[in-house]
């Protein structure tokens, strides 16, 4: 039968500072009515995440593409993944530079690839074989992550401090065929070793998954933990045993705190079009569209509603 679609974004969960919040709400609403007009032109749930995390990616306000936070040799190396619920097809792409939107690189390792996860170095030469362009390194660091860097290398400094803000993007979604994705993307921690790779690229459920048995999720926080507890597989596996997304979310957070002392926020769906997003830290920017209603927050507790015509116009 036909499914109503259903599109959930996040922009990353820890602390968004004062002066950035108008700019993250914009930017996942923006992202939320992209994916949702996809899905509402008949495109699929892949089509969808897909344009939505592309949108937050060219947007510098967040640490996904152009505004990725810098490695401890000041440059930007970025993960991403995404997956089809269909089939449970995935691409990710773990540290690439010079690439303006990595899901769009993790896409085609997932469509053109026996593989589902390229590095570096072999990123780099499969980006180039499929021609996609190259964006100079130096486009996509902002002010903003160059500053922090080098306040970052002071010797009195504590990086642990910045990374309060991981401003992680993703977008999960329900098409109208029922069919569930998920695509997260990020420019990892600020100062992190070269080469370091976190939950994001890794496919084994943690920085995202979708089943259309049990629906798709993404996730953000800290990366170390996520990957600990297998976060976005933690939760379809709640809802696989009957919880609502909303539970299953609030169930694997909770779990992730009490057993790694780690914090983080996710979005999910499930495969009768049911959503949440829900987080253990201060903030996390999200916004979905669902039955032409947006809706849209980033405190605990926070939800504004507009009709998508309001929200276009």
């Amino acid at each position: 039968g036909r499914m109503k679609p259903v599109i959930v974004v996040h922009g990353g969960a820890g602390r968004i500072f004062a002066e950035r919040e108008e700019g993250c709400r914009a930017g996942v609403i923006r992202a939320a009515l992209r994916g949702h007009g996809v899905l509402k032109q008949g495109g699929s749930a892949v089509d969808a995440v897909e344009e939505a995390v592309r949108s937050m990616e060219d947007d510098p306000y967040f640490n996904a593409g152009c505004g990725s936070v810098l490695n401890e040799k000041g440059e930007v190396e970025m993960d991403a993944i995404i997956m089809d619920g269909k089939n449970l097809d995935s691409g990710a792409v773990s540290a690439v530079k010079c690439i303006a939107n990595p899901v769009k690189l993790a896409r085609l390792v997932m469509e053109k690839t026996k593989h589902m996860l390229l590095t570096d170095h072999g990123a780099h030469l499969f980006a180039q074989a499929m021609g996609v362009p190259e964006a100079p390194g130096e486009k996509l660091i902002t002010q903003r992550s160059r500053e922090r860097w080098k306040k970052n290398l002071e010797p009195d400094s504590n990086p642990e401090e910045f990374q309060k803000d991981l401003g992680t993007v993703g977008a999960v979604a329900v098409d109208r065929e029922g069919n569930v994705a998920c695509a997260t993307s990020t420019g990892g921690l600020s100062n992190k070793l070269v080469g370091r790779v976190g939950d994001t690229a890794c496919i084994e459920g943690s920085g995202g998954y979708a089943d259309n048995h049990s629906g798709a999720t993404s996730t953000t926080g800290h990366g170390e933990s996520i990957m600990k507890v297998v976060l976005a597989r933690l939760i379809l596996y709640h809802m696989e045993q009957g919880m609502s997304p909303e539970m299953a979310a609030d169930t694997a957070l909770d779990y992730m705190k009490t057993r790694v002392g780690g914090l983080g926020g996710v979005i999910v769906v499930n495969s009768s079009g049911e959503w949440a997003a829900r987080f253990s830290t201060k903030q996390m920017s999200w916004a979905t569209v669902k039955d032409e209603q947006l809706h849209y927050g980033i405190y605990a507790g926070e939800k504004h509603t507009k009709s998508v015509d309001e929200a276009l116009a």
